[in-house]
């Protein structure tokens, strides 16, 4: 088992040398959970095995340019993937990166055994995507296509976009820096001309783009660096208590109030929030599913709630 291990690790580090132009040892040892040096030994093995590998202290490791590995057969479990990954992209990106990624996927399936070709086909009806967010703006098909076309070749894009403070559309010239996926929605970074700083948008508010031939005037750091790393102060505890039948509808949006934990009460669950305050977000998702839970802690929520609640009776009361 242990050799069969090794040769299936060395296998994919050879795979994986072909995926990048450059490949670090650290990389591969990550990759592998790993140690460094048992890294070194699979890469002299390969270079014994007639691999042409050209390695640089410092930076790491890549194919002779020209070597090319032979087409790969994928495994069973590999190619069902497959299936999956198409649903997952036809909701998830835009018209115009599905309709590429579609394309890549034919030429992937090419090589599938005969079997396996019938396995993903006969899977594919039972993968059902359902999404009620609107990711995109459907009259712009090439947001994410346009956006990679911009970082990979650093050229500026021009767009037209709505902010979400602001009712009327802004013309602006920018340098993408990176795109990244959050609370349901596509955001990218980049280089705002008009308001001359680095500014976060968003997909679905983006009314057209295009790539211009003007390059990129600055030199950017990685996306990471931009994002912000703060971690807000959450001192404030909150516990309340939710009939079962409604606590399973609240799996999902309860992360983003600071879920902690959740403690079974019976015919109740009793929920830990930690969070930096409740002035607004908290008390009126509360509001939704109120009729069947109870606040146990802090008597400031409680006095909020009420409040909200006189306001809104107040209102509506004949």
């Amino acid at each position: 088992m242990d050799i069969k291990k090794r040769f299936d690790r060395i296998v994919s580090i050879f795979i994986h040398l072909q995926s990048k132009p450059v490949v670090t040892a650290q990389e591969l040892a990550d990759r592998f959970d790993v140690s460094l040096r048992t890294i070194y030994r699979d890469i002299r093995s390969l270079e014994q095995a007639g691999v042409p590998i050209y390695s640089e202290a410092g930076v790491g490791y890549s194919l002779v340019d020209g070597y090319k590995i032979p087409p790969t057969l994928f495994t069973r479990e590999e190619a069902l993937s497959f299936a999956a990954a198409e649903k997952i992209m036809q909701v998830y990106v835009d018209q115009e990166l599905n309709d590429h990624f579609a394309s890549a996927l034919f030429k992937m399936k090419a090589v599938l055994r005969s079997s396996q070709k019938e396995e993903v086909s006969d899977i594919a009806p039972s993968i059902v995507m359902r999404s009620d967010k609107t990711i995109f703006n459907k009259k712009v098909p090439s947001v994410l296509a346009t956006l990679f076309k911009s970082i990979s070749l650093k050229q500026q894009v021009q767009l037209v976009y709505v902010n979400g403070t602001e009712s009327e559309a802004t013309t602006r010239t920018l340098e993408p820096i990176g795109v990244f996926h959050e609370n349901s929605f596509w955001y990218f970074m980049a280089y705002c001309h008009l308001r001359e700083s680095y500014r976060q948008f968003r997909s679905d508010r983006i009314q057209s783009i295009q790539l211009l031939d003007d390059v990129f005037t600055l030199d950017h750091k990685e996306l990471a660096f931009y994002l912000p790393t703060k971690v807000e102060e959450r001192n404030v505890n909150v516990r309340i208590l939710v009939d079962k039948r409604m606590a399973s509808y609240l799996v999902w949006d309860r992360k983003y109030y600071g879920f902690v934990e959740e403690i079974d009460r019976g015919e109740q669950v009793e929920m830990h929030f930690k969070m930096k305050d409740f002035n607004n977000g908290f008390p009126r998702w509360f509001l939704m599913f109120a009729d069947q839970a109870e606040i146990l802690e802090p008597i400031a929520l409680q006095e909020k709630v009420e409040m909200l609640l006189t306001t809104s009776l107040s209102k509506h009361k004949k």
